[in-house]
């Protein structure tokens, strides 16, 4: 079995990736599909405070960018849903799904939110695309393989919140319906943020929006999961700067990078025996 992973978008699928579709059995997409257009503005004005955008340029504004990103990301979607190979995709952090596993968003919303804003505008745009499948906290099956998905927000997250332990219920759930399976190395892990403490979440950046990141920026929930349950292959993206692969354990991970960039990868899976044959990074 031949399956592209891809992910990253950020609004555009560059034209070299639509056809590597040929001869693939299987995408597997990161999500990220917005573009997240007013990037510099929100990193102005609210990265690392406790404000909303719309509480400082109004809620027309930001109605207005919300509603360019969602048309670019709707875009992509169609390009995936036409390449005429499954596609199963997670959701990424830019998506306007209304998930997150690092707080509870219904608590978060009955003191600070905006129920426009935060509203799960992702579900009702892909139901369009019957050939997309959308497996986050799920999974979903092909060729005898389980692909079991997670998400991983945008930071490690806090390990004794409710938010991180009504997700991990959910995904240890999950691996253990699947343990006889998971031991033949037919499961997969799939997610948007890298696992925490491990080499393709390490950054040191100074970014265009005039803020230095620096260590380790990976999901501890994504991290445990890997550590307790060692799938064969994991994958995930997220963190565009580290595209590549490393091992956790007997966990092979790879991030193929950002499409944006024209990054994905290529994997080569022997589902008989449940072993990686080969895996080819393109750029």
């Amino acid at each position: 079995m031949k399956i592209l992973a891809i992910g990253d978008f950020h609004g555009r699928l560059p034209v070299k990736l639509k056809k590597l579709a040929k001869g693939i059995d299987l995408v597997i997409s990161l999500g990220d599909y917005c573009p997240f257009n007013y990037r510099k503005i929100w990193f102005k004005h609210c990265y690392g405070k406790d404000v909303e955008l719309w509480e400082v340029i109004g809620k027309k504004k930001v109605r207005e960018f919300v509603l360019k990103d969602l048309e670019a990301g709707e875009k992509v979607l169609k390009s995936l849903n036409n390449l005429g190979v499954p596609v199963i995709s997670i959701i990424g952090n830019l998506d306007y799904a209304n998930l997150n596993d690092q707080y509870l968003e219904d608590k978060w919303l009955k003191n600070n939110g905006w129920r426009w804003y935060e509203q799960d505008f992702f579900s009702k745009i892909i139901k369009k695309y019957k050939n997309i499948h959308r497996f986050d906290y799920a999974y979903t099956q092909f060729n005898g393989m389980t692909f079991v998905g997670g998400f991983g927000h945008t930071t490690p997250g806090n390990v004794k919140s409710e938010a991180y332990r009504r997700h991990r219920v959910i995904l240890d759930k999950i691996f253990k319906m699947f343990k006889k399976e998971n031991k033949e190395g037919k499961v997969f892990f799939i997610f948007h943020n890298m696992p925490y403490d491990c080499k393709l979440d390490k950054i040191d950046i100074k970014t265009s929006y005039g803020k230095r990141l620096k260590g380790h920026s990976g999901s501890k929930i994504t991290r445990r999961i890997i550590d307790r349950y060692q799938p064969v292959l994991a994958i995930g993206g997220h963190i565009h700067e580290n595209d590549g692969k490393c091992k956790i354990g007997k966990t092979l991970v790879l991030n193929p990078g950002a499409a944006v960039d024209g990054k994905c990868c290529v994997v080569d899976f022997d589902t008989e025996r449940g072993k990686i044959k080969r895996v080819k990074f393109l750029k």
